[in-house]
């Protein structure tokens, strides 16, 4: 059974980080694209990074120049390290996986598959 779980949520001040891992079971990630998305209380569930199968990554905006996906196939994980935290990053964040070898751009809900339950980011002093 293909199952991705998030973890490494949590509080953290403005300007501090946090690192986020998605931890796949039932699946090697050696092939599948994996990407972050964020779903903040009555918004739309948004982009932030994907790392394509040849470790090729995009960054969209909410994640450009803070953040960095990267991933350890040996461990079965993928990272988001977060850094400058700011107002606008407290949502849930999401890991999920695109078909095997998809070709992917920028991180759109669409192109994804497979899905955690998600990890709480808060943002607070």
């Amino acid at each position: 059974q293909v199952q991705l779980v998030e973890s490494g949520g949590g509080l953290a001040q403005p300007g501090g980080s946090l690192r986020l891992s998605c931890a796949a079971s039932g699946f090697t990630l050696d092939d599948y694209p994996i990407a972050w998305f964020r779903q903040a209380p009555g918004k739309e569930r948004e982009g932030v990074s994907a790392i394509g199968f040849g470790d090729d990554t995009y960054y969209a905006e909410a994640g450009k120049g803070r953040f960095t996906i990267s991933r350890d196939n040996a461990k079965n994980t993928v990272y988001l390290q977060m850094t400058n935290l700011k107002s606008e990053d407290p949502a849930v964040y999401y890991c999920a996986a695109a078909r095997p070898r998809a070709r992917i751009g920028l991180p759109r809900v669409q192109d994804y598959v497979s899905w955690g339950q998600g990890t709480q980011v808060t943002v607070s002093s």
